[in-house]
């Protein structure tokens, strides 16, 4: 049975740019109501500027995900406005590029808390509202944006690697957990996307790009995770690079290391 989306109670985090932005933008398009949050309150506020003429409806909290205080505060808010939570969109996130014997403890930490241990503290916070969601006669859903790289680990992005594997595990576990209730556990990974992902990268050389083959659109990726939600798809990779790097590590896993050891590290940090 697909999945409607019209009037459908939708919290996005990382919703001031990126595919949260886009997410927020299309959801609002197709008459859902969303709540959107994240660190920076302005573009958050510019973006409820943008949709208040939509048929759907934008509603903003800006706050540090990685917070407990600003969780709880989300979780308040759905039960004094919403009382339920039809679907909840996993999407904020942080990168890390760099060698792992030169960077520090504190990298890793900060990476794995804003990509794997603050969307499963919130989903653990939101549960109680999904389920409420069922007396509407909607199915709820948690659509967790991962990567890529949660399938096929490559050199100088270990804490991100990482992370995102600790989040495609949690959503299989979780997923299991949860079918009795009618709750789906979804999962889209993108490969690299045209944002401002690489703009606020943790511990990171300034200007360092990352070298990747069929990267996408934030809208484009948007597009999919709609996609995703209305046909209740359990998982769905993105991009031809992207599946050719997955299908690659599968089948030839000593090739494949083989070539990202020459081409994705530079010969000064070999």
């Amino acid at each position: 049975m697909r999945r409607s989306l019209k009037d459908a109670k939708i919290l996005v985090t990382g919703g001031s740019s990126g595919i949260g932005r886009a997410l927020c933008l299309k959801l609002v398009e197709r008459g859902a109501h969303v709540l959107a949050t994240a660190r920076r309150e302005d573009r958050l506020e510019a973006l409820r500027q943008e949709c208040q003429n939509g048929p759907g409806t934008l509603h903003v909290l800006a706050g540090d995900l990685s917070q407990s205080s600003h969780r709880l505060a989300i979780s308040k808010w759905i039960g004094e406005h919403w009382q339920s939570l039809d679907i909840l969109i996993n999407n904020a996130g942080a990168g890390a590029i760099g060698r792992f014997d030169q960077a520090d403890e504190q990298r890793l930490r900060q990476v794995m808390e804003v990509n794997f241990f603050a969307p499963a503290e919130l989903t653990r916070e939101c549960l109680s509202w999904l389920r409420a969601a069922r007396g509407s006669g909607r199915k709820p859903a948690i659509l967790n944006i991962g990567s890529v790289l949660a399938h096929r680990a490559v050199p100088l992005k270990t804490e991100y690697c990482a992370a995102k594997f600790a989040m495609r595990g949690w959503s299989e576990s979780l997923r299991v957990e949860l079918a009795t209730e009618s709750i789906d556990v979804l999962m889209l990974s993108p490969s690299t996307t045209k944002s401002e992902f690489f703009d606020s990268l943790v511990q990171s050389p300034e200007g360092i790009k990352s070298p990747s083959v069929g990267s996408m659109t934030s809208e484009q990726v948007a597009d999919a995770a709609i996609s995703v939600l209305v046909r209740s798809k359990r998982e769905r990779i993105l991009s031809w690079g992207g599946r050719l790097l997955v299908w690659a590590g599968r089948f030839f896993p000593n090739v494949t290391d083989r070539l990202l050891r020459r081409f994705a590290i530079p010969k000064a940090q070999r």
